[in-house]
């Protein structure tokens, strides 16, 4: 099996001045972007090479998902976790927030979720018409968990969906096979539906530990679940738009598909190409990232762990370190470090301010730098 070594993580690719979201929030300015999940890293070869071939081919018509594109997502989810998906299941989506927002649509009730959470957890229940009840995780100790209290006094009689982040952003925590069965009692018991957004399935950085989706849990709960997934995140293609929801039970599916009627528009030829590499050439180049994800995470845990005014607790997954800034004494930690040369997401944005989140899928070069930054910020406080 390949190492980091075999591929370049640490070149520096110049993303400013071009098409970067992520770079171009700063224009003009010393800021190293460390917000959006938006890894700096080039995608794996096997994908640069299939868009490469596909492009050569010069023409760009409608496309529909082929036979072995297919196969390429049912293989690759039976091989990581032994989950047997019909073709008929998968609904191609050109994003997944995109799925998050047909899953409200779709399913006619209030909506629940936890916080802090991904923002479109937070805007899509508005946005398609459903009142929201937002419940906190509870922080114990250094580890975020379920308020299962919270949850119960949460639901109300026009409740009917569960948005639920698993592996949770921004917390990092990869829920396990305990607390998913009781999530999942807590929906049949409450007769709710579930939106598991799964996008960071592919980026459990505790080695040995496998992504365990919700609907394998057992057929009831499967029946309930609409688990939203795609490779934008784990191989760092998200400009290429390709994403899918795995829905099993026919009606729900049928409910999810209208939703979506006139609105949502098809997945583009590239991002099928992409997505059909990932799933099938990469798995070298993620076990490499993984790697690199983990030496990059334990490098910004002993460095939060060493600044007497931030905190922070171990992640278990994805790319995203939520930080706990509330010891600066600042109004605004996000600003803080923008000033200081840094660029975080703003907890606000996520349900929980005083905190800000850190992407550290980057170069080591680069993550090190605003580390410093960071670490000359907090010493500059005054006691």
């Amino acid at each position: 099996m390949p190492t980091a070594s075999h591929f370049d993580f640490e070149r520096v690719i110049n993303r400013r001045s071009g098409d970067s979201l992520k770079w171009n929030k700063y224009p003009g300015r010393d800021v190293l972007p460390l917000w959006v999940a938006d890894m700096d890293f080039a995608a794996p070869p096997a994908i640069i090479a299939a868009l490469g071939e596909r492009v050569a081919q010069g023409c760009f018509g409608y496309p529909v998902p082929w036979p072995a594109l297919t196969e390429s997502v049912l293989a690759y989810l039976q091989r990581e976790y032994a989950w047997h998906v019909a073709p008929e299941w998968l609904v191609w989506l050109p994003g997944l927030v995109c799925g998050i927002n047909v899953a409200c649509r779709a399913i006619d009730g209030g909506v629940l979720t936890a916080t802090p959470v991904y923002p479109p957890f937070l805007s899509a229940p508005a946005l398609c018409g459903r009142d929201l009840v937002k419940v906190p995780l509870r922080l114990s100790g250094a580890r975020w968990g379920w308020d299962f209290a919270a949850l119960e006094a949460g639901v109300t009689a026009e409740t009917r969906l569960l948005l639920l982040c698993h592996p949770h952003n921004p917390v990092g925590r990869a829920w396990d096979a305990g607390e998913l069965a009781e999530l999942a009692a807590f929906c049949k018991r409450h007769d709710l539906f579930v939106c598991s957004d799964e996008i960071h399935c592919g980026l459990l950085l505790d080695a040995g530990r496998r992504h365990l989706p919700l609907a394998l849990l057992d057929a009831e709960i499967a029946s309930r679940c609409i688990t939203l997934m795609a490779p934008s995140k784990t191989f760092n293609i998200p400009g290429l738009g390709c994403a899918f929801a795995v829905v099993s039970e026919p009606t729900l599916r049928r409910r999810f598909c209208a939703a979506m009627r006139g609105i949502v528009p098809d997945v583009n030829v590239l991002g099928l190409t992409a997505a059909q590499a990932a799933y099938t050439d990469c798995e070298d180049w993620r076990q490499a990232l993984l790697s690199v994800l983990r030496g990059n995470r334990d490098r910004v845990q002993a460095v939060v762990g060493a600044l007497p005014r931030l905190a922070m607790t171990p992640v278990e997954a994805t790319y995203l370190a939520w930080i706990d800034a509330r010891g600066l004494g600042v109004a605004d930690p996000a600003k803080f470090f923008e000033d200081a040369g840094v660029g975080l997401s703003n907890g606000a944005d996520f349900g929980l301010p005083g905190w800000v989140r850190l992407n550290f899928g980057c170069p080591r070069a680069t993550l090190d730098a605003a580390l410093e930054r960071m670490i000359s910020a907090c010493s500059a406080v005054s006691p």
